[in-house]
């Protein structure tokens, strides 16, 4: 995002380095973390359960914090797919209901709560999780990129805004209500987004 949050082009990292077991040490990092919390994960109970030297492990990661952002930024199972409706309400419809998914599914969601939980108790997890939050903006950029193009948004738009309302309403429902997203929620939550009550 460009200075002072308005739309811009940009790419994100790639995330190509790491050892050769790279998928099992973040398959590892982020199940120790929905099971264990920020507190207990180790570099050790990741070694462990990856079957990965330690050794090897803090090679490229000496932290934990190192390692779990590496492993929430660079994790095939928190990824979103960009898409590309033709619409700004189809692009975060779409959004959305990856979101809702990911939140839905018991492995996903649990990763989900646990850096929440973590980021509002550390520093530390704090840091990863707006790290998160904002490489993720930073990828999604073509869908505001085009709906300014569009002429659907200003040039000026924050996306930020935008982006924070529809993930916070998901979270609330899913993770702290504990309700079902009904068939049609996505559609639903968009449509008050950009069109209010």
């Amino acid at each position: 995002m460009a200075a002072g949050g308005t739309v811009s082009g940009g790419q994100a990292d790639g995330g190509s380095r790491g050892p050769r077991r790279r998928d099992d040490i973040f398959g590892a990092c982020l199940e120790l973390l929905a099971d264990q919390g920020y507190d207990e994960l180790t570099i050790e109970g990741v070694a462990q359960r990856s079957g990965v030297n330690k050794t090897t492990i803090y090679r490229w990661w000496p932290s934990k914090s190192e390692l779990l952002r590496d492993a929430l930024l660079h994790s095939g199972s928190m990824a979103l797919e960009l898409p590309d409706s033709g619409s700004l309400a189809g692009d975060l419809t779409d959004l959305a209901s990856q979101v809702q998914e990911l939140l839905d599914d018991p492995r996903t969601g649990a990763v989900v709560e646990a850096a929440l939980v973590g980021a509002v108790r550390h520093q530390a997890m704090r840091e990863l999780v707006t790290h998160f939050l904002e490489d993720r903006l930073g990828r999604h950029q073509p869908v505001f990129i085009r709906a300014v193009e569009r002429g659907e948004l200003p040039a000026d738009f924050d996306p930020a805004l935008l982006v924070d309302a529809m993930a916070g309403a998901l979270w609330i429902r899913l993770l702290v209500r504990r309700r079902p997203a009904e068939p049609g929620f996505a559609e639903k939550l968009i449509s008050i987004l950009l069109n209010g009550i």
